[in-house]
C-alpha cells in the first residue's frame, strides 16, 4: 500500500539527515546543528505518515535550532536573566542572545554533535566542549544524547557530565514542537486554532513577568491549569508547571485522527514549560530539570529551582518518552 510506504519528505537525502525507523515513527536527527531534530513523523492507525513534530521547512532551516523540530538545551533550560550567571559569589556575563537580553536555551545547539553509535533504531551522540573555543558557559561539560525507537515510542535520553575542575551549576531540557493538526506528510499546515486535548497533571506554576520568575511556585494558574483535559484553544500559554502526579504523563488526545500522545518524564524533568503561541500551527511541550532563570533563584537561596550542582567528574542522567496509540 502507497500509504505504508517511507514518505517522501523535502529533505530526503539531505547528508545533514540521519533518518531512524521504526514500525510507527520517522526521526530525523541533526548531529551537526546541535543534535537537533529535522522532523518526527508517525504512522498512524489509518496506514497514512502523518507530522507529529514540526517539520523542519526548508534545507536552511537545517542550520538553525529554532526552525527545526526540536532542540535540546545544556547545560540550562530556558533562559538566564540578563545573561547574567550567578554562583557562590561570583558571577559572569553570557551571550545574551535573546531579543529580549537573556542568555536562552543553554549552549549546545549551535555546535556539531559527534555520532559515537547508530543503528536503524537509534543514535547516540556527544559533545564535549573542551574541543571549542568560546562556549557561552564558564565551565567544560561533556553532553550526550540518545534517541531510540521501539514501535510506537521514541526515548530521549540526556546525559550532562562535568569535566572542570570545580562544581558547577546546571539543567537540561528539550524543546520538541508538536503540531497542533495531525495531517499528511507534505501537507501545508495552516493555523488550527483548537488543536489537541491537553492534560498535565501539575499542581504548580510560577508567577511570571517577561517568562521569569520572581519566587518559588504558587497554585497553578487558570491559563496554565489543564489538570482536567481541555483544547489549547488561541489564547497565549508560555508557562512553567511543576509538582506533578507521580506516575501520570502529560498526554495529548487528537481527534482527526483518533490518536494519543503521551510524554513520561524521569522525575529529574521536575519541570515542564507549556508554551501555545497566538496564530500559529504549533505548540511546545519542554520537559525541563530547572525553571526559567534558575540559576539566579538557586542562586538567592529559592527552594525547588531544579537547578544541579555537579561536582567534577559528576553525572546527571534524564528521560523522557513519547509514545503513540491509537483511540478506538
Amino acid at each position: 500500500m502507497t500509504a505504508l510506504a517511507t514518505p517522501t519528505t523535502a529533505l530526503a537525502g539531505d547528508p545533514r539527515v540521519v533518518t531512524l525507523r521504526s514500525s510507527v515513527w520517522e526521526l530525523d536527527v541533526l548531529p551537526g546543528t546541535g543534535a537537533c531534530l529535522g522532523a518526527g513523523r508517525i504512522r498512524t492507525g489509518d496506514g497514512v505518515w502523518r507530522d507529529l513534530l514540526r517539520p523542519t521547512r526548508t534545507f536552511a532551516g537545517l542550520g538553525e535550532p529554532e526552525r527545526c523540530a526540536s532542540f535540546p538545551m545544556i547545560p540550562w533550560s530556558n533562559r538566564v536573566a540578563g545573561g547574567v550567571l550567578r554562583f557562590r559569589g561570583r558571577t559572569w556575563q553570557l551571550q545574551q542572545n535573546a531579543a529580549d537580553g537573556t542568555a536562552i536555551h543553554g549552549a549546545a545547539r549551535y555546535v556539531p554533535w559527534q555520532v559515537t553509535a547508530l543503528s536503524e533504531r537509534a543514535i547516540s551522540l556527544e559533545l564535549d566542549t573542551r574541543a571549542f573555543v568560546g562556549m557561552n558557559f564558564p565551565w567544560n561539560f561533556v553532553a550526550g544524547i540518545t534517541y531510540a525507537l521501539d514501535g510506537p515510542d521514541l526515548e530521549v535520553t540526556t546525559s550532562l557530565r562535568n569535566v572542570d575542575d570545580e562544581p558547577f551549576p546546571a539543567g537540561l531540557g528539550h524543546h520538541p514542537y508538536f503540531e497542533r493538526a495531525l495531517l499528511p506528510v507534505g501537507s501545508q499546515h495552516p493555523y488550527e486554532g483548537t488543536g489537541p486535548l491537553l492534560e498535565i497533571p501539575a499542581h504548580r506554576s510560577y508567577e511570571l513577568t517577561g517568562a521569569m520568575p520572581s519566587g518559588p511556585s504558587v497554585p497553578v494558574a487558570p491559563r496554565a491549569d489543564f489538570r482536567t483535559p481541555r483544547r489549547l484553544g488561541g489564547a497565549l500559554v508560555d508557562d512553567v508547571l511543576t509538582a506533578f502526579e507521580p506516575g501520570r504523563p502529560v498526554r495529548m488526545t487528537y481527534d482527526d485522527p483518533g490518536l494519543v500522545v503521551e510524554m513520561h518524564r524521569d522525575p529529574a524533568f521536575s519541570h515542564l514549560v507549556v508554551y501555545a503561541p497566538r496564530g500559529r500551527s504549533y505548540f511546545a511541550v519542554e520537559p525541563a530539570t530547572n525553571v526559567n532563570d534558575g540559576f539566579s533563584l538557586h542562586d538567592a537561596g529559592v527552594p525547588g529551582t531544579g537547578v544541579l550542582v555537579l561536582a567534577p567528574d559528576e553525572q546527571t542522567t534524564a528521560t523522557f518518552t513519547i509514545t503513540t496509540r491509537t483511540t478506538p
